[in-house]
């Protein structure tokens, strides 16, 4: 009998400690970034979806956050292109970028909208001048030091006829967390850089990757392939 008495109290701190991770842990929202690029083969696509989180632990500072892979597509004949997380400020590495691309993309569209806004957004977007990500393509996908970074108007290297036919970004709903696997639930993040990109998860591989397209010395550079 005693110990029955101790179930509603713990039932209840158990609740409040779950609801308060979900809380902290729930996204503000998730955009799915889309990049298509023109071939002679046709066009070809890859999108993924990430998710961004506002700091509310209960420390006296902390920063926006996201959850997601880089964008990498198929070209065929062994060709690609990532659209990295990663945006170029001022000659600098800029892993904000990522966190509020889709705000500034709706913002740049048109609508005036702040940060909690987003996730009520519809429809997709470009993304375009400075919000345009980091594009780098890989030479040989497993190796790191072969990335090389391209132009969005100058695809070139990819061969002739290729170019970039746009990258758009939309919100897509938050759906349940920690269970947002999908359909009525909600958009799950996307994960898989590491099949294309086998080396993304190594700090020293990304490292690599980065000081081949004159980013060097970028603190914690596998941000700019994945983030957990």
């Amino acid at each position: 009998m005693n110990m029955l008495k101790w179930i509603g109290p713990v039932g209840l701190l158990a609740a409040l400690v779950i609801g308060d991770q979900i809380r902290i842990n729930r996204p503000a929202h998730k955009y799915r970034l889309t990049m298509e690029v023109e071939t002679p083969d046709g066009v070809k696509s890859a999108s993924n979806v990430v998710s961004v989180h506002p700091y509310r632990g209960y420390q006296p500072a902390g920063k926006v956050t996201s959850r997601g892979d880089a964008v990498v597509v198929d070209l065929g004949g062994g060709r690609n292109l990532a659209a990295l997380m990663l945006h170029h400020d001022k000659g600098s590495a800029d892993f904000d970028g990522a966190n509020f691309v889709a705000m500034r993309a709706y913002q740049a569209a048109g609508r005036k909208i702040a940060f909690r806004d987003v996730s009520s957004q519809t429809g997709a977007v470009p993304v375009t001048g400075e919000l345009m990500p980091v594009l780098a393509s890989f030479t040989d996908p497993r190796d790191a030091s072969t990335a090389r970074r391209l132009q969005p108007d100058d695809l070139s290297a990819l061969g002739a006829g290729t170019r970039l036919r746009g990258i758009t970004v939309e919100a897509v709903p938050n759906g349940l967390w920690p269970i947002d696997f999908g359909g009525g639930l909600g958009e799950p993040v996307t994960r898989g850089v590491t099949a294309k990109l086998p080396w993304a998860a190594s700090e020293g591989e990304a490292a690599k990757a980065l000081t081949a397209i004159g980013f060097p010395n970028t603190p914690e550079p596998a941000m700019a392939l994945a983030r957990k």
